[in-house]
């Protein structure tokens, strides 16, 4: 029985998922570590609302697990030594440089962590992926572990996450199902049964798949690969909906209906963000290539393309319909995380709606009620676009939704944050500048309600 686990990486998946195993399980000690001492801090911290991570539920969860089998830490040494199961739980983002620049995964971190734990390893280990990973990584780390380890016995399990940001408690807790891919050897049997262990306190056994590695590896690419696919779909249909006077939330009403489709993510939107999807395609776009299956490349690229035109065309649609000029003109984001009911903001389309509008020498304010200033700041100036300068000189943050409207010629809503509904957007209409706009990038807002009041509003799709 494993009484002791390690996770390496205290981010949005590492940080959630072990305070929910650590919940659940409170015979098993579970230690989170990572270098970032003030993300450690966090964590740490009384303050339960200044967790690094924003997401429902998860306060409650670290309240109840921290400082009786939950533990977040600097010292990794020191919990890989102790530990008998070690999660891998570090960042993989795209390579920016080198052979697959733009699209392969780029595994240094996940290398950094295979050698430490090589190094500091003195007894048998279970090493589990839990970062998103092209498929074979787990070879690369077991040609690791077992040529620069101590004579240590390692077995590799691919454990991917299929938590949505926002709902990630929820996920943890209810999940559609649990996939853990390892050897078929006896020793590799044992190793998913270790882990179909931990899962079973509180998953039933139906819901916990188990298959070879590089299944498991793919299937998290594939997943990710289809939802998104779904999301550019319904979005280059909205573009033809505005051209043909129908209502993009009309026809996905009438073809989710259809028990072959069903009715999720078909929410027309200024395209979708977030750290997994375009990452994912983009790695299985790079896999794909490698093979020589270009078609197939050619294929899964199609749908970054219309994500990112679908977010160059609301910026676009915004210029155009401002008299084809921003320069000077205040514009209001409504917020900059990818999605409501969390704080991150990885490929937000808030960040390249307002990268276009910088270049066009626009004003943006922006509010969101849980993405700090600083962030919004980094998002930015990480696009190399300009100048830290120059950006800090056309973006202003706002604690106050009402301040960031004032005086603005058109709103821009990139989040569907609940609370944008309840607004006094009567008072917000008498603030601003006329004729007031409202471009609605989530068609979150009461179309009927504002055009009352006097608004020009715009949707998706519609």
């Amino acid at each position: 029985m494993i009484k002791n686990i390690c996770c390496i990486g205290a981010g949005y998946v590492g940080g959630p998922t072990m305070a929910v195993i650590a919940q659940k399980c409170p015979h098993i000690k579970v230690t989170v570590v990572d270098l970032n001492q003030d993300r450690i801090d966090a964590w740490n911290n009384t303050d339960l609302t200044r967790l690094p991570i924003y997401e429902p539920g998860l306060d409650e969860v670290v309240q109840e697990a921290r400082g009786r089998n939950l533990f977040f830490s600097t010292e990794v040494d020191k919990a890989i030594d102790e530990a008998e199961m070690i999660f891998i739980s570090v960042n993989t983002p795209t390579k920016t440089y080198g052979v697959g620049k733009g699209m392969a995964a780029d595994l240094k971190y996940i290398e950094l962590c295979a050698r430490q734990i090589a190094r500091v390893a003195k007894t048998d280990k279970i090493v589990v992926e839990k970062s998103t990973l092209p498929v074979r990584t787990a070879q690369a780390i077991k040609d690791i572990l077992d040529h620069t380890g101590n004579g240590v016995n390692f077995q590799i399990l691919s454990n991917p996450e299929f938590l949505a940001e926002g709902t990630a408690i929820e996920d943890l807790f209810k999940p559609d199902r649990v996939l853990i891919g390892g050897d078929s050897t006896s020793e590799g049997e044992r190793a998913i049964q270790q882990l179909v262990t931990i899962y079973a306190n509180w998953v039933s056994t139906d819901r916990i798949l188990t298959t070879n590695v590089w299944s498991s590896e793919l299937s998290k690419l594939t997943a990710n690969a289809f939802l998104a696919q779904r999301v550019s779909s319904i979005n280059a249909m909205s573009e033809l909906c505005e051209k043909t006077g129908a209502n993009v939330s009309e026809v996905a009403r009438a073809i989710g209906m259809d028990s072959r489709i069903g009715s999720k993510f078909l929410k027309a939107s200024v395209g979708f963000g977030g750290s997994c999807f375009q990452k994912d395609i983009l790695n299985l776009v790079y896999i794909a290539k490698t093979y020589g299956l270009n078609e197939v490349a050619d294929y899964w690229e199609q749908v970054i393309i219309m994500n990112d035109h679908q977010k160059r065309r609301f910026a676009k649609n915004i210029i155009s319909t401002l008299y084809n000029t921003v320069s000077g003109k205040k514009i209001a984001f409504l917020g900059w995380a990818f999605k409501k009911d969390t704080n991150d903001t990885r490929e937000s389309a808030a960040i390249y709606v307002a990268d276009d509008l910088i270049s066009e020498q626009a004003m943006i304010s922006v509010f969101d009620p849980k993405v700090e200033k600083e962030q919004i700041l980094f998002d930015l100036n990480y696009l190399e676009t300009r100048s830290n300068e120059e950006n800090n000189k056309y973006v202003k943050i706002e604690l106050d939704p009402y301040k960031a409207v004032k005086d603005s010629h058109a709103i821009a809503v990139l989040t569907e944050w609940e609370e944008f509904k309840t607004y006094d957007w009567q008072r917000i209409y008498d603030s601003m500048l006329k004729p007031a706009f409202v471009f609605d990038g989530r068609n979150l807002l009461n179309r009927e309600e504002l055009e009352r009041i006097g608004f020009i509003y715009q949707g998706i799709g519609s």
